[in-house]
């Protein structure tokens, strides 16, 4: 856990609720409510997920997910982001909070780009050096719109469910504070134990590898 990280500067955009509505998700089991907005910076589909009791008197508990159709949806073990993905659903219903789904497919690359960086990790590369072999940064995200979308709802102050530094940083620097950063499960398989390994050691991701 990490403590307090404090905004540096003060936020320069201003989001608003486009329309919010409940959906039952995880095959019924809850409820969420499900927020778009007008006036994000990158101007995508972002989305928020608020789930859980309110009124708890402790801050909510954040999770920023970048989208990952091969893990969200088909189950692909190079990564964890699908079992990252269900467990926040239900530790953010458990305590209160925000889930935020960020199109940035591929640490920013996009799907087909991610194909790419397979193939090239098929041959031995890590993802990190995939996706410099493909001219992309190691991780080309960007928290604004998330930020905004936060401030959006008045969530300045909160806790973050992530073992990804960069993203407590990003958010303190659009005006966002972190009381506390939560780390997630570690859901390591034959298939993404590299993968793991090369965010711990390139990029220092708190997991613990065993």
């Amino acid at each position: 856990m990490i403590a307090l990280v404090q905004p540096q500067r003060a936020p320069e955009d201003i989001a608003s609720v486009r329309q919010k509505v409940s959906i039952p998700v995880l095959d019924g089991y809850v409820n969420g409510t499900f927020y778009s907005f007008h006036g994000l910076p990158d101007g995508k589909e972002h989305f928020l997920v608020e789930l859980g009791p309110k009124g708890t008197g402790k801050d909510p508990l954040v999770r920023l997910h970048s989208e990952c159709m091969t893990g969200d949806v088909f189950g692909s073990q190079k990564c964890d982001c699908g079992p990252q993905l269900r467990e926040s659903l239900f530790r953010i219903n458990s305590e209160g909070g925000y889930l935020l789904y960020l199109r940035q497919e591929g640490r920013g690359i996009g799907l087909y780009s991610k194909f790419d960086a397979y193939k090239l990790q098929s041959e031995g590369l890590d993802t990190y050096d995939a996706n410099r072999r493909l001219s992309f940064e190691d991780d080309l995200r960007d928290y604004s719109s998330a930020a905004s979308m936060l401030r959006a709802l008045d969530a300045t102050r909160i806790r973050l469910l992530s073992n990804n530094p960069d993203k407590a940083a990003q958010l303190a620097a659009h005006g966002i504070t972190i009381t506390e950063q939560v780390q997630t499960g570690t859901y390591m398989t034959a298939h993404n134990q590299r993968y793991l390994q090369a965010k711990a050691l390139r990029t220092n991701h708190k997991i613990n590898l065993g």
